[in-house]
Formats: structure tokens, C-alpha cells, sequence
């Protein structure tokens, strides 16, 4: 994905989860992960991506608190 695509992305997923309201914003993110894993063809290439997610998570709160 070259820069161009992957801004175009993000801001097409801003400009839906201000459309569906924080509400319902983790629903929809929750649907967006499952079609994206679902493309995956190994649940290993997924695992290792919500691993990295997760540390990178983790280490925000670990600078914040």
C-alpha cells in the first residue's frame, strides 16, 4: 500500500466513525477487524499483528501512568 492509499484509508475510516457516532463506534471498528482478518489466509499473520497492537498499547499506558 503506497502513502497516498493508506491516507486515503485512514481518512475514510475517520470520516465513517464520525458518521456512525461514538456510539456505536466500537461495534464498527469491531466489524472492520473481523472483514480484515478474514482476509488473512493464517491466524498466525493476525495473532502477531494484534500482539504487536497490543504492546504498542501497553506502552502508552506504561508512559502515561
Amino acid at each position: 500500500m503506497t502513502d497516498d492509499d493508506l491516507d486515503r484509508s485512514y481518512s475514510a475510516l475517520c470520516e465513517a466513525l464520525a458518521s456512525v457516532g461514538e456510539s456505536r463506534s466500537e461495534l464498527f471498528l469491531s466489524m472492520v477487524c473481523l472483514s480484515l482478518m478474514a482476509r488473512y489466509e493464517r491466524a498466525e499473520d493476525v495473532i502477531t499483528l494484534i500482539d504487536h497492537v497490543h504492546a504498542q498499547c501497553a506502552a502508552e499506558v506504561d508512559q502515561d501512568g
